[in-house]
């Protein structure tokens, strides 16, 4: 490795480490007062850098909150890119939500103090704005990752349709477990009954939608 490349990667490393900090920062901050409660200024104070560094990190005072919104945006398209030979795309979903689910994975919202973060959310008009944006996006990415695995002809409305009803399952299930932490009940127990509901969302799926995008063996 060149010594250009180590102080690039040095450099790099400084700035995940200095937008981590601040995203907790603003975060423990929501937590505590609520989102509208706090100012971008407060932040930066708390931080010791300027209103400019936390702007120039995050371009607006959401994306302090939902700073993960990257790897939610893209996950359903990751899950069908990663499919297996002879799985289609709405399988791999709920395999892959099932996975999760049965892991109490905190990637779904299983973990202690969840609830803090939904109460967070449903006190900020803000933040269910940004919250349903984030869902089109996943949606958007989704058809257009359909498109390509598929090779979809311009017009084809199948890969949106079928994004559609499986970013639908993937909400409704985060939708539930929202709710569900939030009333206070333990991780494991709505890991459970998510699991029940997993098998009714996708006896809910036609067939048409359930064997789309099967991946031809290799």
């Amino acid at each position: 490795m060149s010594e250009g490349s180590k102080k690039e990667g040095l450099r790099e490393r400084k700035k995940r480490q200095t937008r981590q900090y601040l995203s907790d920062v603003a975060t423990g901050l929501f937590l505590e007062r609520g989102f509208d409660a706090v100012t971008v200024a407060e932040i930066a104070e708390a931080c010791e850098v300027s209103v400019n560094t936390v702007y120039n990190y995050f371009p607006a005072k959401e994306d302090l909150f939902f700073d993960r919104s990257k790897g939610v945006v893209d996950r359903l398209s990751r899950w069908v890119r990663a499919r297996g030979a002879g799985e289609s795309a709405a399988a791999a979903v709920l395999r892959e939500l099932r996975d999760e689910v049965e892991a109490v994975s905190p990637r779904v919202g299983l973990f202690e103090g969840y609830e803090r973060f939904m109460r967070v959310i449903h006190g900020s008009a803000a933040l269910k704005a940004r919250l349903w944006y984030i869902q089109q996006e996943t949606a958007e990415h989704l058809e257009r990752t359909l498109c390509e695995e598929v090779g979809a002809e311009e017009g084809d409305l199948l890969p949106v349709l079928v994004a559609g009803q499986l970013n639908w399952a993937h909400g409704t299930l985060m939708a539930h477990i929202g709710r569900e932490m939030t009333a206070g009940r333990k991780a494991a127990e709505v890991s459970r009954e998510v699991l029940a509901l997993l098998d009714e969302l996708e006896d809910l799926l036609s067939e048409r939608v359930l064997n789309y995008a099967v991946r031809a063996p290799e």
